[in-house]
């Protein structure tokens, strides 16, 4: 309803007699005075209130928040019936199977270079050589005092026979001696039954008889105690001089790593010595590749972790040629929110592939499986998948519906309850909708 204001003119009339003079501009402007009916203002107010109010409380009672979308700006996918292939894309980069460090045992000056970066080697190539006058010197002192060593032991080992050869001839003399008085107490001893020698020159002998046979029994218990603690040091000089034979031999060893040699066969890279640079103990100079057996390295999300295990099954499609991988080793660092695996080809592996090259492979986590599938759409990010807008037969509005999913890949995502195939439901961001129970489609 709308109020229309009425204006009114005065108009005053001469007085008779008087003459009329022209008045000024000012004099002529009139303030038109607004006049109407306020009940019809009030009115228009109140139905405006009470419209609003029944709004509010039709809102209120059905409990549903509407909004009204152009189709346009929307993906509406239809939910299918298919198989479920549980994987997931891996993005994983080439390299060597196999790799030799090549680090200096001992540090020193590089003399001589014998190859270049990127040479093929077969185990036992030069690749270098380096010098260490310390080294030299320590060598040359430690074999000196391994010398001394070896022949203060060849010493104690003389000595320890010749006091065994001593106790022996003791031995021998006292059994001598032993039988010399036997025979003498025996031929006594009938000169005495025959009153022809005093009866204390039996004794004697006897009591010397029986001197030599204690003596022997001492030396003999002697003799095995010398030979027990003998046979226990002589062990102990063997290992003694073993352990410095060793370590003799270490010390060559030593002196011998300052030639670099190359320790399998292979590709020799990240070699960039020059000669007259001084090589740092432990510093690495290079590694050697084995050459054209590759693997394939890639970081996988941590979600993932309990899912990944040994032997697991890849694929990587190239060149229209399908390959098997599996997984090798699982490191168990995680690093910003990823672990890292390592996937070696099972049989045949594409022969264009080369070190730091990146392949897109599938890592297959069980088996395919039939089951009710919608795309994997940025409703998810919003949702969760714990519920989605599904669009009515005659597509003029979808409803908010809750819904159970389960595994999900790259394309697809498994639904587990809410949904039958051949319905229809919106995919793209929610956004906009978090808050919202309907949407009304606009064609």
């Amino acid at each position: 309803m709308e109020l229309k204001a009425q204006h009114t003119k005065t108009f005053q009339i001469p007085e008779a007699g008087r003459v009329n003079k022209p008045r000024s501009g000012a004099s002529m402007d009139k303030k038109i005075v607004a006049s109407g009916a306020p009940w019809k203002k009030a009115l228009v107010i109140a139905c405006a209130a009470i419209l609003v109010a029944a709004l509010v409380w039709g809102l209120s009672q059905t409990g549903e928040r509407a909004l009204s979308v152009d189709t346009n700006r929307l993906n509406i996918a239809t939910v299918e019936r298919g198989i479920f292939e549980d994987f997931i894309p891996l993005r994983g980069r080439v390299t060597p199977a196999k790799t030799v460090f090549l680090d200096a045992i001992e540090g020193g000056r590089v003399e001589a270079i014998f190859v270049e970066d990127g040479a093929t080697l077969k185990a036992g190539d030069m690749i270098a050589r380096l010098s260490n006058t310390s080294l030299q010197l320590s060598v040359t002192s430690n074999e000196a005092l391994v010398a001394e060593q070896l022949n203060n032991m060849r010493s104690i080992e003389l000595q320890l026979e010749q006091n065994r050869l001593q106790h022996k001839r003791n031995l021998l003399d006292l059994n001598h001696q032993i039988r010399l008085l036997s025979r003498q107490l025996a031929h006594e001893q009938e000169l005495l039954n025959n009153n022809l020698i005093a009866k204390n020159q039996v004794d004697d002998t006897r009591d010397t008889l029986a001197w030599y046979t204690d003596t022997l029994t001492v030396s003999l218990e002697s003799q095995r105690t010398d030979e027990l603690m003998q046979q226990q040091q002589l062990a102990f000089l063997k290992s003694t001089g073993e352990q410095l034979e060793k370590a003799l031999q270490i010390s060559r060893q030593n002196l011998e790593n300052m030639n670099i040699r190359a320790p399998v066969a292979g590709k020799l890279s990240g070699f960039d010595a020059e000669i007259g640079q001084s090589i740092a103990r432990g510093g690495r100079l290079g590694q050697i590749d084995t050459p054209d057996d590759f693997k394939v390295s890639a970081f996988i999300d941590e979600f993932y972790l309990g899912r990944v295990d040994l032997e697991q099954k890849a694929s990587l499609s190239r060149n229209n040629q399908n390959f098997s991988l599996s997984i090798s080793k699982i490191y168990p660092q995680v690093r910003n929110g990823q672990f890292e695996v390592d996937l070696q080809f099972d049989d045949q592996k594409p022969g264009d592939i080369r070190r730091g090259q990146t392949l897109q492979t599938r890592l297959q986590l069980s088996d395919a499986e039939p089951a009710i599938l919608i795309p994997n759409a940025a409703f998810f990010q919003d949702t969760g998948g714990n519920w989605i807008f599904v669009v009515s037969q005659d597509g003029s509005e979808a409803v908010k519906r809750n819904i159970r999913t389960g595994r999900r890949n790259n394309q697809y995502i498994e639904v587990i309850s809410g949904l039958a195939a051949d319905e229809r439901v919106i995919v793209s961001s929610y956004g906009e909708y978090q808050q919202i129970e309907r949407l009304n489609l606009n064609l």
